[in-house]
């Protein structure tokens, strides 16, 4: 944990309007919407005067990248194979808060956990938690890429701590591991390429030309947190809750393809994976079946060809054009155009064929 004082300097709100100009945040309007209160942390809550941040663990046992080879399995991020952070950290948020106010005897507090216009990471770095490296994540000398932050506002006029200083030096590990090249420079992102954002900020179709970089990745994305040389120094996080559970690590795409709504549901209890539905989620996994290179999965994608989703039913046009060969395809695809009403599935059949087959 560490203690930052605001408001923060002016630069760090710069860097965030800047980024919010060039359109490098995509379709997630609301950072748009409350940059304003974002950039300053007393424009959210004029009566703030510290921000408390700390840090939870979170590291995976092994190196998350080793499933990326398995092309029939699926990869979701290390912090969703476990029970939702948010659910995990807040509780303890609001009891360290209570006894802060307990122990001061006046104040008010607010606590937040991914939930409100904060600039959690350059807070962190204030704070003296980590700095934000390259990849634009927090890197901490102690865990490495692995931190979940939870911060809490208040109006006790608290002594800051000493911020972190930067040590990534003239390393670049994460900038090279990106497999879509999302950071046009060090310390950028444009999230408009970014697995994470594609798998799920991003509601609509996958960008064809960074579909086959995202491998098998359904839910997320560690490759550049995993990249980083400070991880030699961190540890497996010892938060049970947040472990991972035996049928997040890799799952078989097949059994994911299926899931309907209420079986989505009930795979995912208590995960974050919930939030962005069942469509999107099944939009991914049909992805990482068309790069799988595996035939036996086509079936997979076969089988929801006929569903109401024209988010899922085009998905499954780029799997099946990538599984199925030749006349084979090309007699699908007609008999699909024939009775396809959605412009949108409709343009992913005919991108899949020459102008003569169309």
């Amino acid at each position: 944990m560490g203690v930052a004082a605001v408001p923060l300097s002016g630069e760090a709100g710069a860097r965030l309007a800047q980024w919010v100009a060039s359109g490098a945040h995509g379709d997630m309007g609301w950072m748009a919407e409350t940059l304003e209160r974002r950039r300053d942390t007393t424009a959210m809550w004029p009566d703030a005067r510290s921000v408390i941040l700390l840090g939870l663990n979170y590291g995976p046992q092994a190196d998350p990248r080793a499933a990326l080879d398995a092309r029939d399995r699926g990869v979701i991020s290390v912090y969703a194979r476990g029970e939702d952070y948010h659910d995990v950290i807040k509780p303890r948020l609001k009891r360290i808060a209570r006894g802060l106010l307990a122990a001061a005897g006046e104040g008010d507090v607010k606590v937040f956990v991914d939930t409100a216009p904060l600039m959690e990471k350059p807070l962190a770095q204030a704070a003296g938690l980590g700095w934000q490296g390259k990849h634009t994540n927090l890197v901490s000398r102690d865990k490495g890429s692995w931190l979940l932050l939870g911060a809490i506002a208040t109006t006790l006029d608290l002594p800051p701590d000493t911020a972190e200083s930067d040590h990534c030096g003239s390393c670049r590990a994460c900038l090279d591991a990106c497999p879509t090249a999302a950071f046009p420079a060090p310390y950028q992102i444009d999230a408009r390429r970014c697995i994470s954002y594609l798998t799920i900020e991003h509601k609509g179709p996958i960008p064809r030309d960074l579909r086959e970089g995202m491998g098998n990745r359904i839910y997320g994305c560690d490759d550049c947190l995993a990249a980083c040389p400070w991880n030699k120094f961190a540890e497996a996080g010892r938060e049970m809750k947040l472990a991972a559970r035996a049928e997040n690590e890799a799952p078989a795409l097949a059994e994911l393809a299926g899931l309907d709504d209420p079986a989505f549901r009930a795979r995912f209890p208590k995960s974050p994976i919930k939030r962005i539905g069942r469509d999107r989620f099944v939009r991914n996994v049909l992805i990482a079946i068309g790069n799988s290179a595996d035939k036996a999965l086509a079936e997979a994608a076969l089988a929801v060809l006929e569903e109401p989703s024209p988010l899922v039913r085009g998905a499954a046009v780029w799997a099946l054009s990538r599984l199925i060969e030749g006349p084979d395809f090309v007699r699908l695809a007609e008999q699909q155009l024939a009775r396809e009403e959605d412009a949108t599935v409709r343009a992913e059949w005919q991108a899949t064929l020459s102008p003569s087959q169309i």
